[in-house]
């Protein structure tokens, strides 16, 4: 998972992964596949670990207290010490060429999931009231994705927590009002 967020999908070579696994390139084609099935189950794993704040975030009671966790989730995400800096959703998608179409192509999905879940939570929340009823949810959840998406490309390239949480509440400065 490291090496694919650190170098992205096809800055990661076969030897830098097998290497990390403490693993031979035939016990990793054994166990995994190929590369492109290594990263599938490389991106479950951050979903699970890292990424696991977006499905906590959706757990909170109110919109705002989701929109807030969220970002401050892909804050704390992007810039985790002993980590690499970003997110591997966004980091192992930008160089991909042709090659690496098949996973820049599953990394949208993947994105599109979160942004629909996000989509989902704040149509509930115009329903009960906790949102205005002309607020839009699919642009509310594309603004939150687009927000944290920055966050991670901007932590990639040096700046740090705080700076990337002012950015955060910059953004819930614009939240709608319940």
């Amino acid at each position: 998972m490291v090496v694919f967020w650190e170098q992205g999908y096809e800055g990661a070579t076969l030897t830098d992964l097998t290497s990390a696994m403490g693993i031979t390139k035939t016990s990793m084609y054994a166990a995994f596949g190929n590369k492109e099935d290594l990263f599938g189950k490389a991106l479950e794993r951050y979903a699970e670990g890292p990424a696991a704040y977006a499905a906590r975030a959706l757990e909170q009671p109110t919109a705002r207290e989701v929109a807030t966790a969220f970002l401050a989730g892909s804050v704390e995400a992007s810039t985790r010490p002993g980590c690499p800096a970003g997110c591997l959703g966004v980091q192992a998608s930008l160089a991909a060429g042709e090659v690496g179409r098949t996973v820049r192509d599953a990394l949208t999905a993947w994105r599109e999931e979160g942004r629909s879940r996000l989509c989902d939570r704040f149509q509930r929340a115009v329903d009960e009231g906790d949102l205005p009823p002309d607020a839009d949810p699919g642009l509310l959840a594309r603004y939150i994705m687009t927000v944290a998406n920055g966050i991670a490309v901007q932590a990639s390239g040096g700046a740090s927590r705080d700076e990337l949480q002012q950015v955060a509440d910059a953004a819930l400065r614009n939240w709608p009002p319940a």
